[in-house]
């Protein structure tokens, strides 16, 4: 069997070995981790399919009646869902096997970069085989969200422009199209892709200068087709959204949280904290202590790729992102990004330790029965971090599944819990809100928009901190009395008899300052209502 075939061999075996360990929670319903962002995205989906089949009007379940537009990534995953959904009927599985698929794909992509970059099979195998068991992309594989897509195309990008600098020397025509492309979707796919501008920046700046670089037209034109169709999207887009979400956390959390920190000491302080915080998820749940510790000495060894600089501008540019986004929204697939990358220098250790002590045959069996253990490590290990993740609740699975089959259909409802994913699965259109927050003002003005139902999700908090709403709710009679999410019927025809009467004499008891003690007393005080 010739090297290269062997090459390819070995990355299909763990391209495999990958593709087992990712089919853990398929068909779980969309309740594991995260359930909030995967609930948003097949609702995003399902709303395609259902009822506006374009890619530039994404709209989730909430927020009042529809359409409820969101200010969002080009939604790639959800688009290809609806269009399954519109040939097989709505099943979630579409959404996480099209993830599954990207997931896969991405350890095949990762060892074919290794054995380019490092000139070396043996790179190429041990990062292909890295990448399959870091545990953050071996979980977030097999999930209904965004963000495997987008590491894919990253990784296509990054691969693409690498041999395009190095082979092409910054003006072929004919690498530039597949790196263009690549580059343009992975900034579509999700914004946090266009970091891979530093990696491609600095990789072209080593490899031509700063005069060279700026004066390639190809290299203007390569940034030019990945920022422009972003920045159209993102303009058509924001026209219409009546959730801005990117821009909004940019505006509202990110860029104050960066400039207090570059501006106050202790800012400064609590975002090193938090930068802390984020280096440790990328060293548990998504790197695995394994895989991060193998990586940091992959940066260590000194083996020559055929592109330092992009590896060290892709580590820098993740840094970058995990410093001003990360340490604000504390989420560990934002991370996901650098999980390639740790891939790639895990397969130049790899690399390094073959010519430096494996050229005897007795040393490369050793070497081979070591890589092997630290396989198996890694995999027992980072499935430790992500173990709790494949969790979800039955119960309140059950709980929305019998509501999907007992509230009217096409309802609008009010929802006092945030979770997106019981929404979707209760399959109704409306609010959702937090319990504590909403007001009765708040419920009068969902009635008049239609709201016909008020899930109390969390009635016992509902109860004990926010007495005015749950005595104001008392006004309508309940689906059932006796269930654990008791649902009120806010249709205004049905409100009982006296409910007024009864409402303004709790409002006078509560003036009077009859309830200062009730989040102490009200598991034993009598009803207030």
């Amino acid at each position: 069997m010739t090297p290269a075939r062997l090459f390819w061999l070995a990355t299909l075996c763990c391209a495999l070995a990958g593709a087992v360990l990712r089919a853990k929670g398929l068909h779980s319903p969309i309740f594991d981790h995260p359930g909030w962002r995967q609930g948003d995205t097949a609702a995003i989906a399902r709303n395609f399919a259902l009822l506006q089949y374009n890619p530039l009007y994404p709209q989730t379940d909430y927020n009042g009646p529809p359409p409820n537009y969101v200010e969002l990534e080009l939604q790639i995953v959800p688009f290809l869902a609806a269009t399954l959904y519109k040939l097989a009927g709505v099943h979630e599985i579409f959404g996480r096997l099209i993830s599954y698929a990207f997931g896969v794909a991405t350890i095949v992509v990762v060892g074919a970069f290794g054995r380019y970059l490092f000139r070396s099979a043996i790179a190429g195998v041990a990062a292909a085989a890295a990448y399959a068991v870091l545990p953050g992309a071996w979980y977030y594989s097999h999930t209904f969200m965004p963000d495997t897509a987008m590491v894919f195309f990253t990784t296509c990008a990054l691969y693409a422009c690498a041999r395009w600098i190095v082979d092409g020397d910054g003006r072929s025509w004919r690498l530039w199209l597949p790196a263009a492309l690549l580059l343009m979707v992975a900034f579509l796919a999700k914004p946090v892709a266009v970091t891979a501008a530093i990696p491609v920046a600095t990789a072209a700046l080593a490899a031509f200068g700063l005069r060279g670089t700026v004066t390639r037209a190809q290299m203007w034109a390569l940034f030019a087709l990945a920022f422009v169709p972003l920045a159209v999207y993102d303009q058509i887009v924001s026209s219409h959204a009546e959730w801005h979400w990117a821009s909004g956390i940019t505006k509202l959390h990110v860029l104050p949280s960066l400039a207090g920190a570059l501006t106050s000491v202790p800012a400064f302080g609590a975002k090193a904290v938090a930068f802390g915080h984020a280096l440790k998820m990328l060293a548990t749940t998504m790197a695995g202590p394994v895989g991060i510790a193998l990586a940091v000495v992959g940066f260590c060894v000194p083996l020559r790729s055929r592109s330092d600089a992009l590896l060290w501008g892709w580590l820098g540019g993740g840094l970058l992102y995990a410093y001003v986004v990360v340490t604000v929204e504390r989420v560990d697939y934002y991370l996901y990004i650098l999980l390639p990358l740790a891939a790639l220098a895990i397969g130049s250790l790899a690399a390094w330790a073959k010519e430096r002590w494996g050229d005897a045959p007795p040393r490369r069996a050793t070497l081979a029965g070591i890589a092997a253990l630290t396989w198996l490590l890694a995999l027992g290990v980072g499935y430790r971090q992500i173990a709790p993740y494949y969790g979800w609740s039955r119960v309140n699975y059950v709980r929305a599944k019998t509501l999907d089959a007992t509230l009217a259909p096409g309802a609008l409802v009010v929802m006092g819990h945030y979770d997106p994913s019981i929404l979707y699965t209760i399959n109704r259109k409306g609010w959702e809100e937090d319990p504590h927050l909403w007001t009765p003002f708040d419920e009068q003005s969902a009635i008049r928009k239609g709201a016909r139902y008020f899930i109390s999700v969390e009635h016992a908090r509902l109860k004990q901190t926010n007495l005015e709403l749950y005595c104001w709710l008392d006004r309508f009679p309940l689906v059932d009395p006796a269930a654990a999410w008791p649902v009120y019927q806010t249709d205004p025809a049905l409100v009982k008899t006296g409910a007024e009467v009864r409402w303004r004499a709790f409002r006078k008891r509560e003036m009077a300052g009859a309830y200062a003690g009730w989040r102490r007393e009200w598991k034993t005080a009598p009803n207030p209502c």
